[in-house]
């Protein structure tokens, strides 16, 4: 039974990858053609060629990972803070409905609000540099992680809480071992979103306020005139993103085993 489950892991992750890299060179081949074709301009649509040339630049002039780098630092960094605040307050506001129904309208009024819109004042508040990016991912992967977490507890079943006290476990206890392994699945779904949202506002905070990094990188071969470059900024942006995204599903399936929940085929 183990060694059919290692095969099928194995055969399901070399066919996922196989769907990838076909996927990535059927785009990569439709964007060859458009080029080719020359509805735009070479200088208005740089051609995967010349894209990668551009990534070759940076690499040789040390700056690809440097700037990848540090922007997985500021994401690392205000992500990390979003979790810290948000899953406690979640697991709280989940738990106590009554004081969940005063913050909500509050909570409903600065949700939809862009992390963008407030950076007038993180700049005033924090300065120039680093902090702004990081005060702009923690905004965005708050409320994700927050209202997911919310939910999460707040469907739980009442009888759980009357199984783990008939074991003696305390409220503590119960939120340790059980209530937060039960909730798991549900609250993976807003950290999914977070890490989405927040690697997005984090090119848009990089973009005004900074002077390295991927968003930075993209202004910078704008104001020269580098569409190659900006081309190859976003290829990085993406790629990037997708490496986080996976390393989280990686995080999740490990996790989810580890508790017993969620999908163990």
């Amino acid at each position: 039974m183990t060694y059919n489950k290692t095969l099928n892991y194995t055969v399901n992750g070399s066919k996922i990858i196989a769907q990838s890299v076909a996927g990535i060179a059927i785009f990569v081949a439709l964007w060859w053609a458009v080029v080719a074709i020359g509805i735009w301009d070479e200088f208005l649509l740089p051609s995967p060629k010349q894209s990668a040339k551009a990534i070759a630049e940076l690499a040789s002039d040390g700056l690809l990972f440097e700037y990848i780098g540090v922007s997985l630092l500021r994401f690392i960094t205000g992500y990390t803070i979003a979790l810290v605040l948000a899953i406690p307050a979640g697991l709280l506001l989940g738990w106590f409905s009554r004081a969940f129904r005063y913050v909500n309208p509050l909570l409903q009024i600065l949700r939809p609000i862009s992390p963008t819109a407030w950076f007038p004042f993180i700049v005033l508040w924090f300065g120039i540099g680093n902090a702004p990016a990081i005060a702009i991912i923690t905004i965005a992967a708050f409320f994700p992680i927050l209202f997911s977490t919310i939910s999460a507890i707040a469907q739980l079943d009442p009888t759980l809480l009357k199984v783990s006290e008939m074991f003696g476990l305390n409220r503590v206890q119960f939120f340790i071992k059980v209530a937060i392994p039960a909730a798991f699945p549900s609250i993976m779904v807003g950290l999914h979103l977070a890490i989405g949202t927040a690697w997005i506002f984090l090119v848009s905070g990089e973009m005004v306020g900074s002077q390295s990094g991927l968003g930075y990188l993209i202004v910078d071969a704008r104001n020269n005139l580098r569409n190659d470059m900006v081309l190859a900024g976003i290829f990085l942006i993406g790629a990037t993103g997708w490496c986080l995204d996976t390393l989280m599903r990686q995080a999740e399936n490990f996790i989810s085993k580890k508790w017993g929940v969620g999908n163990k085929n």
